[in-house]
């Protein structure tokens, strides 16, 4: 048995040298005989009633497959939380791109004019696009009153806090959809045999989330649906649940034809018709005491979740939990709701609700240290959670966490201070200017509440004939590391090479169900389990007398085929089971929300260029604690890839809708940052472990999209003097910002002269 450490060093990425290499292969570069190819015909309004459809003369229409939704065999629905957004509009559609209409072809350049030629007549119905059209609800589009969920929060004596406060401060914060735009399109394969089910392959995060989905729809067991994880370029929640829409309607295809249907998204429909980042607005009024202590506050979380529900219940779930902060609240009341709008639906993505709302509480924050006179970084220091208090959903902080220590490194590794005092004593008279931001916050690992004890996850390791072992999950590689990091975990386990540890591939037909991949689980939750099951192959194959404590990897294999031998395949699982002291109670919402929190404080150096209004940032520190860090490198890499994803989402991507539909989506005018656009990013780890997950590991992914947003618009106030309350921030919004603070100046200086006070 090795003495040599695996887990913590940066070992070479398992499936790199193929990709690298160009072996990898993707679903496009799939092949099968007789393929059909598939293309999809959308609405194109937002709300209304199918009247007639009609298929244009002049194209070949017999050599085409067409599938409706009276074509489908089961459940005219994609299953996941609730089953209300249909695969196909069957007599009204609540969205433009909405699919109506298959169409397959062995040719795929003949589709874009098929697509055309089909005529849809509608009765347009009124449709609503903002939470404040959805709230007053003059239309009703969903339900009773278009909300798809609610939460509430409550904790301690809210109504008794506000005599007592010194101070009230209120604020609303927005934030805009975002698009995932991952390197991959979406893609998937399906073919069908009447004996032997429906097998799709694809681009993809959860097979078991598209394998539950086909069964609904197909109206198929369990055995009779395999579904087959593609190696996957990119995800970022954007391959979560919608994979099931398109593999949904490859399917139908596949078994109208007879024949395997591929569907690939172009880059234009993608962007138009995929789920994204969920528009937010949150509201706080928070009563804080004269010496800058919170006492209480309430807080109203909204978000809009589009046409259907599809995640929205679970993205509200989280971004209402996170809506505090890591902030000691003695009393806090959070009203949080998803209502339905006309758009295409929201969905998953990176921070999964936890970058709307602390977004808003980190502003929040700063707005409060103006009203105090307090710096940003002191109304932090004073409310900063403490061991041993409790957060909004009154779960107390048992880990050693020391969030002051967290903040000193970071504003000693940015250098804050002196680059504030040196920012503030510089010439104000050109044309760029500099400042400072900052953002503390949190983020929960792993399923909220009950979702890991629902899911019930399960792992298996097989000890292979020739001394390798085989690590069996559904947890997908998209570039974020699965495959390397298990790998990691089993080989440090069982005290083996790297190199004897291989995955297998993410198929339902070979894999146990070990839950999405997502919420930074992976290698926290996941990754425990399969330290357990590695475990097992090594106990078992000590208590056979076939393996003595300490071992060779020679004398590991030569036990592993003797015990195969003997006894045939040989394999070790791993279940899911809650740990005793983690209680979460879904009727109050109560209790500990998260088994660990990964911990973060960052600083941004920004300029403003005050000729084009642009903002630019010049410099990161990312300090965050995250448990043990596995991989350096990968870690690493998740922080940077985190932090550019979310400088898009504060300075950069707006998705421009009319009538519910993206107008801009091309990459040519939908703008994300490029590496020019990137600033030097220092990052920074301390590690306290976790007891709950694999050698001390907790989820890293997610974590890095919570808190640049709020430390660089917060540097923009700092070189301005004007609060920003909404991203994405784009130069047109500083003008506005600047033009309306220049009228509410001089319509104060009006006023005070008007009184004969001398200014």
């Amino acid at each position: 048995m090795s003495s040599d450490r695996i887990v913590g060093k940066s070992v070479p990425r398992k499936e790199g040298r193929d990709k690298v290499t160009g072996r990898s292969k993707y679903v496009d570069d799939m092949v099968l005989p007789d393929m059909l190819f598939g293309a999809t015909v959308r609405s194109q309004i937002p709300r209304g009633r199918i009247r007639k459809i009609t298929f244009a003369p002049g194209i070949a229409w017999d050599e085409f497959v067409i599938v409706s939704a009276k074509d489908i065999p089961g459940k005219n629905c994609i299953a996941l939380i609730g089953d209300d957004q249909p695969c196909l509009a069957n007599e009204f559609v609540n969205h433009p791109e909405e699919p109506i209409l298959l169409l397959a072809h062995p040719d795929c350049h003949v589709l874009p004019k098929a697509v055309e030629a089909v005529s849809i007549e509608y009765e347009p119905l009124p449709a609503i696009f903002t939470i404040e059209q959805s709230e007053r609800r003059s239309e009703i589009i969903w339900g009773e009153d278009n909300i798809f969920k609610t939460y509430l929060i409550d904790k301690g004596d809210l109504d008794g806090v506000w005599d007592k406060a010194d101070h009230i401060v209120e604020g609303e914060y927005t934030t805009g959809a975002q698009e995932q735009l991952y390197i991959e399109n979406n893609g998937m394969i399906a073919a069908f045999d009447a004996a032997e089910g429906i097998t799709v392959w694809g681009s993809l995060q959860c097979p078991y989330y598209v394998h539950k989905a086909l069964m609904t729809l197909c109206d198929l067991p369990a055995e009779k649906v395999r579904v087959v994880q593609m190696e996957t370029g990119g995800a970022f929640g954007g391959k979560e649940e919608y994979p099931s829409m398109i593999a949904a309607h490859a399917a139908l295809l596949a078994i109208k034809s007879g024949k395997p249907v591929k569907i690939i998204y172009d880059r234009m429909e993608d962007m138009a018709a995929t789920t994204k980042r969920h528009p937010s607005r949150t509201r706080h009024r928070t009563a804080v005491s004269k010496d800058g202590k919170i006492l209480g506050g309430e807080i109203d979380f909204t978000i809009d979740g589009g046409a259907y529900l599809t995640l929205s219940p679970v993205v509200l779930s989280r971004g209402a939990i996170h809506a505090g902060g890591p902030y000691y609240w003695p009393s806090v009341r959070i009203h949080a709701k998803a209502v339905a709008t006309n758009a295409p639906p929201h969905g998953a993505f990176r921070g999964f609700g936890a970058p709307q709302s602390l977004f808003a509480v980190e502003r929040h924050m700063d707005r409060i240290a103006r009203a105090l006179g307090l710096s940003p970084v002191e109304i932090r220091r004073r409310n900063f959670l403490q061991p041993g208090q409790d957060t909004t959903t009154e779960q107390v902080v048992r880990e050693p966490i020391d969030l002051g220590k967290l903040l000193d490194r970071a504003l000693e590794f940015s250098d804050y201070h002196a680059k504030k005092q040196r920012f503030a004593n510089e010439s104000r008279v050109g044309a760029t200017r500099k400042g400072m931001g900052i953002a503390a916050f949190l983020h929960g690992a792993g399923f909220t509440g009950s979702g890991e004890r629902y899911l019930s996850s399960v792992v298996g390791v097989e000890g292979c004939a020739d001394g390798h072992v085989r690590v069996l999950v559904s947890s997908t590689e998209f570039g974020q590391g699965t495959k390397t990091v298990l790998s990691q975990i089993a080989a440090e386990a069982l005290g083996l090479p790297y190199e004897n540890v291989t995955m297998a591939q993410p198929d339902t037909l070979e894999v146990p169900n070990s839950g999405p991949t997502v919420a930074s689980r992976t290698v926290m939750v996941v990754g425990k389990l399969v330290q357990s099951a590695a475990l097992g192959i090594r106990q078992t194959l000590i208590s056979s007398n076939l393996l003595r404590e300490a071992y060779t990897a020679d004398e590991f294999r030569a036990a592993c085929q003797h015990y195969a031998a003997a006894h045939g395949e040989f394999r070790s699982w791993s279940r899911y089971e809650a740990p005793s002291d983690i209680f979460w109670d879904d009727q109050k919402y109560r209790g500990e929300a998260y088994a660990a929190f990964a911990w973060a404080v960052y600083i941004a150096e920004v300029t403003v260029d005050l000729t084009t209004y642009s903002v630019s940032v010049d410099d990161f520190v990312a300090l965050q604690e995250v448990g043990k860090v596995l991989h350096p490198l990968l870690a690493r890499g998740q922080i940077i890839g985190g932090i550019a994803q979310a400088i898009g989402f504060s300075l950069y991507e707006k998705v421009v809708w009319q009538n519910g539909r993206m107008q801009n989506s091309q990459m040519t005018n939908y703008i994300m940052p490029t590496s020019t656009d990137l600033p030097p990013t220092r990052v920074f780890f301390e590690e306290l472990g976790n007891v709950y997950g694999a050698y001390g590991a907790k989820g890293i992914g997610e974590l890095p999209m919570d808190g640049p947003a709020p430390a660089i618009v917060g540097a923009v106030e700092d070189v301005l003097g004007v609060p920003f309350d909404s991203i994405p921030l784009l130069p047109e919004d500083i003008v506005e910002a600047l033009d309306k603070d220049a009228l509410a100046a001089s319509a104060q200086d009006s006023r005070v002269t008007s009184t004969g006070v001398v200014r």
